[in-house]
């Protein structure tokens, strides 16, 4: 049972390192290999030209930001399953505890009414 345990958590952490995608920090989440947002650009409109450099700006932030936003999607799915995974572990780890506690509660009350007759 204990090799069992020490395996099953074993590999939980090494999901937890492998697969946690993103970091939280003063309760605000990142991800963690997306690179940095790309910055809104400016639209200038002193003239044509700088107009111009604006709009092929935009064009590169567009994709750019598709870029990121897909990556930080996927990596926010990959936590979130990470984290429900992990949860309905530990959730089942305390049902299963609690079942053993009720067990041995009941067998041993059992011996004990046994004993006292």
């Amino acid at each position: 049972m204990i090799k069992t345990t020490s395996i099953t958590l074993l590999l939980i952490t090494a999901s937890v390192s492998v697969c946690m995608a993103g970091s939280i920090n003063n309760n605000v989440w990142s991800p963690s290999a997306c690179g940095n947002e790309p910055e809104i650009p400016v639209i200038k409109k002193d003239n044509i030209e700088t107009y111009n450099q604006s709009i092929k700006a935009i064009n590169e932030w567009q994709q750019a930001s598709i870029t990121y936003n897909t990556c930080m999607v996927n990596e926010a799915n990959a936590d979130k399953a990470l984290i429900a995974k992990i949860a309905n572990e530990k959730q089942n780890k305390f049902r299963v505890a609690v079942e053993k506690i009720k067990v041995d509660t009941d067998a041993a009350k059992a011996l004990l009414d046994k004993a006292d007759k």
